[in-house]
């Protein structure tokens, strides 16, 4: 099963949150499935792996945080995480390959609970 953009849409709000196994965010249904079925846990992890105080000093971004990732053609990807679409990112991890299914993906991370745009 390939993990399409109009699933992901149809999560609106969620009935479960869980805790990251790193303990310092938690994710909604949404994610989950997102995680799941484009077996994307590691974009989870990378997530979690940049919660730390130098990052949350910055922006605001304690309370809110737009995670996107941007795959290219030829399966190397970019992701960002900003205070705001129109702030510059705070943080820009290369990735030289991946599988995932999608071409981007953004998701939010507001009060340590990372969700997909349609939850918000």
């Amino acid at each position: 099963m390939t993990l399409t953009q109009a699933e992901l849409d149809a999560f609106n709000g969620t009935d479960n949150i869980y805790q990251h196994s790193l303990g310092n965010i938690y994710y909604t249904d949404g994610v989950k499935y997102l995680a799941t079925q484009g077996q994307a846990f590691w974009l989870l992890d990378a997530i979690a792996s940049y919660q730390t105080p130098q990052l949350l000093s910055q922006q605001d971004l304690a309370e809110f945080q737009l995670w996107q990732l941007t795959v290219a053609p030829d399966k190397s990807a970019v992701l960002t995480c900003q205070s705001d679409s129109n702030n510059e990112p705070v943080v820009t991890q290369n990735i030289p390959y991946t599988d995932f299914p999608l071409t981007t993906i953004k998701l939010y991370l507001a009060d340590q609970i990372l969700l997909l745009p349609s939850e918000y």
